[in-house]
């Protein structure tokens, strides 16, 4: 692949193939960026991860015996929460090492998406913001509603928690906080806060996170 097509795969896709290292690793960039968008269209203006590009690029990837390894890099507000965990739930089931690394924010249905890959970094400044699940449009008021939210809720934190190391009643008290954000229920942990809960494994920008993902290679490697 030459060089303009290396910017134009960036241009639409946000990913790459990282490959001229020391080690002559072949390692997939994926970045998850604005708003993780579901079934409907978000506006153009609006940037967002479609999860129906990303799903099929994961399992081509998993299919492919040439590539060793995957960083993803998040910066999302969050977003459609089936497609988050879809793309969360591909990402924790892959064979290949996988790093990801927080940038700026992973918020909401970004929290699992962080907590999928094998292992996990954030930087000082970024941010996740935990709280309860949210839905759009018409909500009738019975008890059936409440037991649907209760389901993708239990989803949700049952993913978070066994892919970290947070307890589930620590994940639950961050969850429903009253006394965080000033309109909100839920909390905002930053950097290293979020290492500390247990949610993030270690604090490190991009040289600790290919650091450490070429370390998992190697380790594959020796299997």
């Amino acid at each position: 692949m030459n060089e303009q097509e290396k910017d134009e795969r960036i241009k639409e896709t946000g990913q790459m193939t990282l490959e001229e290292n020391g080690q002559k690793h072949r390692i997939h960039l994926l970045t998850i960026i604005g708003e993780v968008e579901g079934h409907e269209c978000l506006a153009a203006n609006l940037k967002s991860t479609k999860y129906e590009h990303v799903l099929p690029q994961l399992a081509a990837l998993e299919d492919d015996k040439n590539m060793d390894g995957m960083l993803i890099l998040i910066n999302t507000v969050g977003g459609d929460v089936e497609a988050g965990l879809a793309i969360s739930e591909m990402i924790a089931s892959m064979s290949m090492p996988t790093v990801s690394l927080v940038l700026g924010g992973s918020h909401s249905i970004g929290v699992p998406l962080a907590v999928s890959a094998d292992y996990s970094f954030i930087v000082p400044t970024a941010t996740m913001m935990i709280h309860p699940v949210r839905m759009n449009g018409t909500v009738i008021g019975v008890r059936q509603s409440y037991d649907y939210f209760k389901k993708i809720q239990d989803r949700i934190t049952g993913f978070i928690r066994s892919h970290s190391r947070i307890s589930e009643e620590r994940l639950l008290e961050l969850m429903m906080d009253t006394e965080t954000l000033t309109r909100d229920v839920g909390s905002i942990l930053v950097g290293q806060e979020a290492v500390e809960e247990g949610l993030i494994d270690q604090a490190g920008g991009i040289r600790e996170a290919l650091a450490h993902l070429h370390m998992m290679i190697e380790i594959e490697k020796q299997v």
